[in-house]
C-alpha cells in the first residue's frame, strides 16, 4: 500500500464525517457562533498567553479551535487535509469576521503553501495517528516554528489505541510496527450517522514522539499524562466529573490523554 493511498483514503473518511460533526451536539456550532471557546482548561492552561503572537494550527479540522485561539488574540492559521472541513472553517471564519488563514494539504506538504514561521505550534486529540512518520513530522515542526517558539501537543494517550475495537481488552500494538486499517460505520460524535468509511492510523508510543522532537534538538518543557479524556468520544465512557470522561470498566487504571509544551531553542 502506497502512502498516497493512505493519506487519500483518510481524507475521504474525514470527509465524510465533516457534516455529522458540524451538526452534533459534541461541536455545538450554534454556541461556539456565540461566543463559546472550544477550547478546554488543560490546553489553555498549558500553552498560555498567546495574544500578539503567530499560532500554526496542524490537523485543525473545520477549526474551531483555530478560531478560538484567535479569539484570545492569536494570529492564526490552520490546517487540514479534508477540503471539506477546510470549506466550513472558512465559512465559520467569514460568518464570525475573524481573519484566520485556512489552509487545505496533507501537513506533510505544508512547505508547498507556505514559508512563514510561527511562534506557536499547536496540535490535539486525535491528529499523530493519522501520521505514518514522526520523525518528517518533527522535521516539520521545527521547519515551521520560530526559534525561542513553543511546541504544544495534547493527545490521546497511546494506551488507548492497544485497545480493541469496542474498547474493551487489548487488540493492536502498542508500538508502530504498521498501518492499521480501520473500517468503521458512524463516527464519533454520532455512531448511527448514516456514513460508511475506512481509514488507515498508525500508534505512536511516547518515546517515539519524544524521540523526533528531540532528534531536532527541541527542549523538553513539561510532560504529563491523564487518567481522563476532555471528550465522551469512545464506546463504554461515563461522565465521572463535569466535561470528564473515563471507561465504565478501566475507571482511573490507565492514561487517556497525555500533554507536552516543547521550545525550539534559539539560533
Amino acid at each position: 500500500m502506497s502512502e498516497n493511498k493512505w493519506f487519500e483514503t483518510n481524507k475521504e473518511s474525514w470527509n465524510k464525517r465533516v457534516a455529522p460533526h458540524f451538526d452534533s451536539k459534541m461541536y455545538d456550532v450554534e454556541s461556539f457562533k456565540s461566543g463559546r471557546s472550544s477550547l478546554n482548561d488543560l490546553e489553555v492552561g498549558e500553552v498560555g498567553n498567546v495574544a500578539g503572537k503567530s499560532l500554526l494550527h496542524l490537523q485543525c479540522h473545520f477549526g474551531q479551535d483555530t478560531m478560538s485561539w484567535q479569539r484570545m488574540g492569536a494570529h492564526c492559521t490552520g490546517v487540514d487535509i479534508s477540503d471539506e472541513a477546510i470549506d466550513k472553517a472558512r465559512q465559520l471564519n467569514s460568518e464570525l469576521g475573524l481573519d484566520c488563514e485556512f489552509i487545505c494539504t496533507n501537513v506533510y506538504d505544508l512547505d508547498q503553501h507556505t514559508d512563514k514561521q510561527f511562534d506557536i505550534i499547536f496540535t490535539s486529540y486525535g491528529t499523530i495517528t493519522w501520521l505514518p512518520d514522526l520523525n518528517r513530522w518533527a522535521a516539520l515542526l521545527n521547519r515551521f516554528l520560530k526559534p525561542g517558539g513553543t511546541f504544544y501537543i495534547a493527545e490521546f494517550h497511546p494506551m488507548i489505541w492497544t485497545l480493541d475495537d469496542n474498547y474493551e481488552t487489548f487488540g493492536y500494538d502498542y508500538f508502530n510496527r504498521q498501518a492499521n486499517l480501520h473500517h468503521a460505520t458512524g463516527t464519533y460524535t454520532d455512531a448511527n450517522a448514516p456514513i460508511e468509511y475506512d481509514s488507515y492510523w498508525w500508534n505512536h508510543p511516547l518515546s517515539e514522539v519524544q524521540s523526533a522532537l528531540l532528534q531536532q534538538k527541541f527542549k523538553l518543557v513539561s510532560i504529563a499524562e491523564h487518567d481522563y479524556s476532555n471528550y465522551d468520544c469512545l464506546p463504554g465512557m461515563e461522565e465521572f466529573s463535569p466535561g470528564k470522561y473515563r471507561f465504565k470498566k478501566l475507571r482511573n487504571t490507565i492514561p487517556y490523554m497525555y500533554s507536552m509544551k516543547w521550545v525550539k531553542p534559539e539560533a
